[in-house]
């Protein structure tokens, strides 16, 4: 039993336990309030996925989650840090609405050509720090951190100046065209085709790392880049290319947002999708498979909080304060895995000393 196997099987599981503790620290929390827990995530539940009316509104803010999970899961395979998902997804959502209001195209070429608009913007956007780090050794935590909120505040001068709608008192565009906005799944609710686009953007990243060359050299390029530049990987060029690809997947979530559930550019369009991508993506260890339900399980937090608000006295904020508890409990299972690994391997190895001690004697 290696490092790597043990580290395969104790991270999934420390993965679990830290939902399970947050969940319970939530529990506690809503207990302190006078309240019962049980009948609160009773309420969230209920308000996620009792009927088909709750569940297309938890797919519904799931969506943006996946493509956001995906783009940081992405780039971090490929050996880069994002943490500039937020941004990325802004500068995505702003040119969908910019083609989305001012390109005169049919629908089936207007929807495909503000979504590509998204993905170009998303990874243009996150090459930067990526292009930094490959040539000028800078830090890309640092660089995609700062690079969101320019992405805000340029994304927000727009939306207040030269894209402002006439009138209005907010920062905001006029709606885009009717052409643009992507059709409904579920009548009654903003459920709409872009989750199928996020379900087939997991699997094909998916398949472009299990299959294809390119994604096989930006694994090994996030990996161990000096072996990979030892048998001829160009591992700059990967690295660029998917932070390209993971911040054009985090742009697409920015469209989503425009064109099936805003149908307009908003200031502050995300209340924090970009970040909690970050959080989806450690929590599913980068699998692209796993951004799926881990992502629908945020949604439920976000959809069901309004409901647990209205049956019981427990604040939607809430659901915040698990998601923070989650990511505090995901930073430190790292530590903890690393530890509960060398455990298993020390008492491993105690035992095959027992082992070969033992048939030593008996052969004698």
């Amino acid at each position: 039993m290696n490092g790597r196997f043990g580290k395969r099987l104790l991270t999934p599981l420390t993965s679990v336990l830290a939902l399970v503790a947050a969940l319970c620290v939530g529990a506690v929390v809503i207990a302190l309030n006078g309240d019962s827990p049980i009948q609160a995530y009773g309420s969230l539940l209920a308000g996620s996925f009792s009927n088909m009316h709750y569940l297309a509104s938890t797919l519904s803010s799931a969506t943006p989650l996946i493509f956001t999970g995906l783009g940081v899961a992405v780039a971090f395979k490929a050996g880069i840090a994002n943490i500039g998902a937020e941004g990325q997804l802004y500068m995505g959502a702003i040119a969908a609405a910019i083609v989305g209001i001012y390109l005169p195209l049919p629908g089936p070429i207007l929807i495909p050509a503000a979504l590509l608009a998204s993905l170009l913007a998303g990874g243009l956007w996150g090459s930067v720090p990526a292009i930094l780090k490959v040539r000028c050794s800078t830090n890309e935590v640092v660089t995609t951190l700062m690079l969101n909120y320019l992405a805000q505040l340029f994304t927000s001068y727009l939306v207040n100046y030269p894209l402002k709608a006439e009138g209005s008192a907010l920062g905001m565009t006029v709606n885009i065209q009717e052409a643009a906005k992507l059709p409904i799944l579920y009548a009654g609710s903003r459920l709409n085709i872009g989750f199928l686009l996020a379900a087939a953007a997991a699997v094909m990243i998916a398949v472009l790392f299990k299959y294809t060359s390119m994604g096989y050299e930006m694994r090994l390029a996030g990996e161990n880049p000096t072996f990979a530049r030892y048998i001829g990987v160009n591992t700059g060029r990967r690295m660029v290319q998917g932070m390209f690809l993971g911040g054009g997947l985090a742009g697409m979530g920015g469209a989503i947002l425009v064109l099936g559930i805003q149908y307009k550019f908003v200031q502050d369009i995300s209340p924090g999708y970009g970040f909690d991508g970050l959080t989806i993506a450690l929590m599913a260890m980068f699998n692209s498979y796993a951004v799926l339900p881990i992502s629908i399980l945020f949604g439920a937090l976000r959809a069901g909080g309004v409901t647990m608000e209205l049956n019981t006295n427990v604040p939607s904020e809430l659901s915040q304060v698990i998601q923070a508890t989650i990511i505090l409990f995901i930073a430190a299972q790292a530590s903890f895995a690393g530890y509960l690994n060398d455990f298993v391997l020390r008492m491993r190895r105690s035992f095959d000393r027992r082992q070969k001690g033992g048939g030593e004697i008996g052969h004698s």
